[in-house]
């Protein structure tokens, strides 16, 4: 149902997926800012901030699985691994 819904408004796995890697790069940063910002408050602080944002990632991971499963049902799923790696072998 959500991912349907999801899908609907134009949210593709290629979305989730990037979102994905850009939470895992938000988390180090969160890290690095928090460590460098707040000194007083020590490692442990930035660990938390860079934990909170990381935790992200697995989400948007499972978001765009279930999106491509969504988009193989649907047919809109735009190449299959077998389409690529056929496009370069002589037919």
């Amino acid at each position: 149902m959500i991912i349907q819904m999801l899908h609907e408004k134009g949210v593709r796995s290629e979305h989730a997926y990037m979102a994905a890697f850009v939470s895992i790069g938000l988390s180090i940063a969160a890290w690095a800012t928090s460590l460098n910002a707040e000194p007083g408050a020590g490692v442990a602080r930035a660990d938390r901030w860079g934990i909170f944002v990381g935790e992200w990632a697995p989400t948007f991971f499972g978001l765009g699985l279930a999106l491509s499963h969504y988009e193989q049902q649907d047919g809109t799923l735009t190449a299959s691994v077998h389409d690529i790696q056929g496009e370069g072998e002589a037919v």
